[in-house]
């Protein structure tokens, strides 16, 4: 059984459909990119997947034990976020409560889950340190490892690169894609769709009332993911 389905999925936002007849399937140890236009749907989608946002129609249907709540998610951040006062370690630690299940503290099992992810996201040394006082690529990885403590087998990532400069971009990639190759499976919605066909083993593609879902070298070959490539290229070029 899939890990996560979304079956004839129809959604709206403001009243407005913005979504229809959405079906795709998401496997164990899959690297799934949602890319699309501004206004097509894909944060509301992602709030239908975390369960904070009922479809018009359809339904989502979670295997292997998976629920929305068991999902590592890595959302878009705040400025209000980007000064949260807090130390790394509180932070990351924090991606442990939906473990809790009525207990105040945390376990030992819970705490060495969060120095293993620190350890493997390169942020062991600066866990005393204050979250707000950090880079953009620093805090960027303490949330990934928050979202990585908060689950065992569903990593969703909203525009995680949004704002990094280029060598920091290369590294979250890098990152997330080791992650992946972890046995972690990840949903990223992202609008750098060459950075998705290069990493991503499928993508999704909201275009309108339209979509495409594929394997990546699919989408690579198909006039949707032609067209947008191209046009991405020729951006960068003149750019």
């Amino acid at each position: 059984m899939a890990l996560l389905s979304c079956r004839n999925l129809s959604m709206a936002y403001e009243g407005h459909t913005v979504i229809s007849g959405l079906s795709f399937s998401v496997e164990k140890g899959d690297y799934l990119c949602i890319v699309g236009e501004n206004g097509s749907g894909k944060s509301t989608l992602v709030k239908s997947l975390l369960g904070l946002k009922k479809p018009a129609a359809g339904e989502i249907v979670f295997g292997n034990g998976l629920s929305a709540n068991g999902i590592g998610y890595l959302p878009q951040q705040t400025d209000i976020q980007k000064d949260f006062p807090a130390s790394v370690r509180e932070v990351v630690l924090s991606g442990c409560l939906n473990k809790l299940r009525g207990r105040f503290f945390f376990s030992k099992k819970e705490k060495a889950r969060a120095e293993e992810t620190m350890s493997l996201l390169g942020i062991a040394d600066i866990r005393r340190d204050c979250y707000r006082n950090l880079s953009g690529g620093q805090q960027q990885r303490v949330l990934l490892a928050r979202a990585l403590c908060a689950t065992e087998s569903l990593l969703l990532l909203d525009e995680p690169v949004s704002g990094l400069d280029p060598l920091v971009t290369k590294e979250m990639y890098g990152m997330i894609q080791r992650i992946n190759k972890s046995g972690i499976t990840v949903i990223m919605v992202s609008h750098d769709i060459p950075s998705a066909v290069e990493y991503a083993n499928r993508i999704l593609h909201l275009h309108g009332q339209s979509f495409f879902f594929g394997r990546t070298e699919e989408y690579i070959k198909s006039d949707l993911g032609s067209r947008f490539l191209s046009a991405e290229r020729k951006e960068r070029k003149n750019g």
